[in-house]
Formats: C-alpha cells, sequence, structure tokens
C-alpha cells in the first residue's frame, strides 16, 4: 500500500508524553485521498490531531467501491523502510508482489502482512478478473528502532484465531492478541488489532488492556463503541486507562479495534518511509530514484512510483500530536 500523494509532508510522530493516559471519546475526521486509478479512501491516521495509536501510523479506509467495469486496486511497484504493512478486506482481492519474488492474491478474513525493515518494494492491485465489490482497510505499524533494519519478509495468513465474547460478538484477531486469543502474524511491539462483528441487537462488553490506547474503526452498520454511534468511516480514538470496552448495535455492524502499548520512540514519517532523521529519508528517497537497495517487482504492468519532491526544510522528529 502508498502514500500516492505527490505533495507528501513530512508527519513526525511518537513519544509517551503526547499519549492521551485516560479513557476518552475523540472523533477523528477523514481526509479523502485518491489511491491509483479508480479508488478513493478515507485517510484516518495520521491525521491533524493523532498521529498514531499504538505503533499503528497509517489508517486508511475504502469502499465499498462497485468496480464491476473499473480496473478497480492498481498500485504500482513502490517503496518502504521501516514498517510494516497491513492488508485487511471484507470485500474482493488485492494480489501483491514485492522485490522478495512474493505473489499472492489475500482475500477476505485473511492476513497479508509485509515487513519492510531496511527496504522492500511491492506493488497491489485488483486481479483481472475480480469481484464487484471492493471493501477494506490498509494500515502500517511503526517498527522499533532495533528492529527496524531487519531484512524484509512477507506473510500470509489465510486462517486467524475468533473471540467470542458475549452474545452477538465475533472478532477476528489480525495481529497481537485480544481476550486470549494469538494471531500467528509478526509483531515488534505490544499491539493488538481486530476485527469485530456485532450482530443486531447486541450489547456486550469486550476486556481490553489499560495499558494500551485504542481507537475504533467502523467499516460496516453503525456500531456504537464506549456511548458513540459511529458511521462507517469513523475512527474514534479512545485513549488508554480501560479493562472494558461497551460494545451495541441495533443493526449488523462491523469494527476494527486498533491498539497498542504507547510508542515511545519519535519518528519521521514522509512518504512510504519511516526513519528517524531527516537525512534517512532523503537516503531512501534517492536510492530509490536511483533503483539501489529496494529490489524489483517482477509481474507489474507498469512503471514504478516516482517519489514526489522533498520537502524544503529539514524533516524533525517530535511528539505524537504535533
Amino acid at each position: 500500500m502508498s502514500n500516492l500523494d505527490l505533495r507528501a509532508a513530512p508527519t513526525v510522530c511518537g513519544g509517551r508524553s503526547d499519549v492521551t493516559a485516560r479513557p476518552v471519546r475523540e472523533l477523528l475526521a477523514a481526509k479523502q485521498v485518491p489511491l491509483g486509478e479508480s479508488t478513493m479512501v478515507r485517510r484516518l491516521l495520521p491525521n491533524i490531531g493523532r498521529r498514531m495509536i499504538g505503533a499503528w501510523c497509517f489508517i486508511d479506509h475504502y469502499g465499498p467501491d462497485d468496480i464491476a467495469q473499473e480496473p478497480g486496486m492498481q498500485v504500482p511497484p513502490h517503496p518502504h523502510i521501516g514498517l510494516q504493512t497491513v492488508s485487511w478486506l471484507h470485500e474482493g482481492e488485492v494480489l501483491h508482489r514485492d522485490s522478495l519474488g512474493s505473489l499472492q492474491t489475500v482475500r477476505p478474513g485473511e492476513l497479508g502482512l509485509m515487513t519492510s525493515g531496511r527496504a522492500i518494494a511491492h506493488s497491489e492491485e485488483s486481479p483481472r478478473e475480480h469481484a464487484r465489490l471492493l471493501h477494506g482497510a490498509q494500515l502500517w505499524v511503526a517498527l522499533p528502532d532495533g528492529d527496524r533494519h531487519i531484512a524484509p519478509r512477507w506473510e500470509h495468513h489465510p486462517e486467524l484465531p475468533l473471540v467470542t465474547g458475549g452474545k452477538g460478538l465475533r472478532a477476528r484477531v489480525l495481529l497481537g492478541e485480544l481476550d486470549g486469543a494469538v494471531s500467528p502474524g509478526t509483531t515488534f511491539t505490544p499491539l493488538v488489532g481486530a476485527d469485530i462483528a456485532l450482530a443486531a441487537g447486541t450489547d456486550t462488553r469486550l476486556p481490553v488492556r489499560p495499558d494500551f490506547e485504542y481507537a475504533a474503526l467502523t467499516m460496516s452498520g453503525e456500531a456504537e463503541v464506549d456511548g458513540v454511534r459511529l458511521a462507517p468511516g469513523s475512527l474514534l480514538y479512545l485513549g488508554c486507562g480501560r479493562t472494558e470496552l461497551p460494545l451495541r448495535a441495533d443493526v449488523d455492524s462491523a469494527f476494527m479495534l486498533l491498539g497498542g502499548e504507547p510508542f515511545e520512540e519519535k519518528i519521521v514519517m514522509w512518504w512510504n518511509f519511516i526513519g528517524r532523521s531527516s537525512e534517512e529519508i532523503v537516503q531512501a528517497r534517492r536510492d530509490w530514484m536511483e533503483g539501489r537497495r529496494f529490489g524489483e517487482v517482477e509481474g507489474y504492468d507498469g512503471d514504478p512510483l516516482p517519489a514526489p519532491a522533498l520537502p524544503s526544510v529539514a524533516m524533525k522528529p517530535r511528539g505524537n500530536r504535533n
């Protein structure tokens, strides 16, 4: 997945001092952003008011889009450093290719997890013969300093653990642990990602960790999370300090619960790179544009994405909210 903004601005985030250490209900507005030729996404993180949720640092929600007569998602080869990408679908398929030689179709309920480490390139596209609807979320996880230079890897997990908590709740655990269920996906910081379905009439409580900060991304329906009713594409930041999360639904609904231990390090995020200094980002851009380090994505019908121009000022790591 890629940030295709040709006027990419640096985002500085991280640091515990900027985390809300108590329960809150902070609704974050989305920004409409084009992704490839025919897909519009709702960018919810980074946000003017919030940069990270645990190690989660980038959230796009898209669809449901009718792509029966469209090419669907078409994201050319592009680079990443210092992060993990998470591909999650409710409807449709996405074909992943990368510079390791991976070729994998990701389908609803399956985890596509790419760890960029020191450098990787990949592309994402709807298969030539694809389903009518495309609906999902694309997310990034920042890697801590001790792991951000590891060798890149691709993981595909078609089977994920389930949590059934109370009548009408069913949760699939993408990453981390929730209520005793542990995902097979590799993580590098304490975090959780879960896709939670609520049947109409559900009124229950989900156990959560008070040392984690959380947010809820509504995928469909109108889930009520901690008393706040959420329309699809909404992101509700919940802060820390809870031991359980009240959930209700009058209609069948689904949302993603994203959380983790507040990310202590301060980072610089620019375009598709996460680093710790302006110099590191500048070098990564140069390596991509000059064909070094990231490898080649074979099989994609099109040219790689060129990197946008760098900002005119040096990029400095700061806190979560500024």
